[in-house]
């Protein structure tokens, strides 16, 4: 694929380049479009209960995407331009909801492709109409390890949903398991002897929380887990049940989404119960956006959070540019699922160029399949799918059409008010970046 140069337009020529007609030369006159304008459905939680500070980062990243590839002439396919738009529908983290919405984008706006997807409910209830629709896609958040692993394996009962075709959802953000083994294996290597997990009711927190538990107490730690609702406000009581406990846990492992876990790790912090010299803190990965985590969760330093996304002292040209384009719009650092969901868009645009069609569905899979692309979370490709379709005895059944190279990382606030890009990397040792496998409340590292 040509070389897209990012964030070279200005907004006002980005304001132009959508009001052009189609098929007339676009403002600054160096290119012309077709047309048909090529459209993607994204998937995004907009509002409640939805994880809403998600869905607005990927809503913007989707959008600042096609702004930039538009400004490059569009997607270009034997030799013509096409602009390319991004429909957002808002899933509010529901399942049902995610399928109204996806049906609509696909029967009534007749997206091209499909982007985006945060919560894992919203993407294990939304892949089969894309299936049915032959709608090539590519996941960019949600974690549940059956979004990739039930291309290949039966999933409530359904089977394989490629058993009679080719299998059209890629992902590109990990698999709960990949996240769940970086965050275990750094408290197993504290040495801590007993976790409490609160976990979501869903369709990613379940899973996710049996897989770490399954790995804590391979490892001999003692394992409890308490349960709670996406949108609970008032965990108090909850939380006094912890804190009537004999012995403070070792480490308090949250294994929840959006606002919810904001909540809960104040309230959790507020208590006293955890983050202290006893007791590990270990929170939601959107406590890397610092200035939505310091707005509602101000007494939460020396909270630790697991980080899904390239580190920021690894970040690329691409990343820099993205990051501060979204520190411009928001003032805050792009998360992982806006880096993400910015890749998807520019990983089907490639494919559907490679494949030299939009609307030909069994072409673009291939191409999505055959993707060696560097975008700002590093160099995407895909090992397993029908193109090596034989995985080797042992490798997880979530690898099919699953990205294996999502960086995770364990990192940690240690000064109130602190920037996420200034937060020390803790785990995995090869990524650290103050020393410190672990900063004790009250210290520094």
């Amino acid at each position: 694929m040509r070389h897209r140069s990012a964030f070279v337009v200005t907004i006002a020529l980005i304001t132009m380049l959508t009001l052009v007609p189609m098929g007339m030369v676009s403002a600054d006159g160096h290119c012309e479009f077709a047309d048909y304008t090529i459209t993607l459905g994204g998937l995004a939680p907009m509002s409640a209960p939805g994880a809403v500070a998600g869905g607005v980062a990927m809503d913007w990243a989707f959008k600042q995407a096609a702004a930039d590839i538009n400004a490059d002439c569009g997607v270009q396919i034997d030799g013509v331009n096409y602009m390319l738009e991004v429909i957002t529908g808002d899933s509010e983290g529901s399942p049902e909801r995610g399928q109204a919405v996806a049906e609509r984008l696909i029967l009534e706006d007749e997206v091209d492709g499909m982007v985006g997807v945060y919560h894992s409910a919203v993407g294990l209830a939304t892949m089969g109409i894309m299936e049915e629709n032959a709608i090539p896609t590519i996941f960019s958040e949600p974690w549940n390890d059956n979004v990739s692993a039930n291309g290949i394996i039966e999933f409530d009962g359904a089977a394989p949903r490629f058993a009679d075709g080719i299998d059209h959802i890629f992902r590109i953000s990990p698999a709960s398991s990949m996240v769940g083994s970086v965050v275990t294996d750094w408290l197993i290597a504290l040495g801590v002897e007993d976790v409490v997990l609160i976990v979501e009711n869903t369709d990613y927190g379940q899973p996710a929380a049996a897989d770490e538990q399954a790995r804590l107490e391979a490892a001999g730690v003692t394992v409890s887990q308490i349960d709670v609702e996406l949108g609970t406000e008032d965990f108090v009581p909850i939380l006094s049940r912890i804190q009537a406990s004999a012995e403070p846990p070792d480490a308090i492992r949250i294994v929840v989404t959006g606002e919810t876990s904001f909540n809960l790790t104040q309230q959790m912090a507020e208590l006293g119960i955890a983050p202290t010299p006893d007791t590990i803190c270990v929170t939601n990965q959107i406590a890397f956006q610092h200035v939505q985590y310091w707005a509602t969760v101000p007494d939460g330093n020396y909270c630790a959070f697991n980080r899904v996304g390239i580190i920021p002292s690894l970040f690329n040209d691409t990343a820099i540019e993205l990051n501060a384009a979204y520190e411009a719009e928001f003032g805050d650092i792009v998360p992982s699922f806006g880096m993400a969901s910015y890749d998807a868009v520019f990983m089907m645009v490639d494919a559907m160029e490679r494949a030299g069609s939009y609307s030909d569905a069994t072409a673009i899979v291939a191409a999505i399949e055959a993707s060696d692309i560097m975008l700002s979370q590093g160099r995407y490709y895909f090992s397993y799918g029908s193109h090596n379709p034989d995985l080797p005895e042992g490798t997880p059944t979530f690898m099919w059409h699953q990205w294996p190279d999502p960086i995770v990382t364990v990192m940690q606030y240690f000064e109130q008010g602190q920037s996420s890009l200034e937060a020390a990397v803790v785990y995995p040792e090869v990524y650290q970046t103050h020393g410190s496998a672990y900063v004790v409340p009250g210290t520094s590292p």
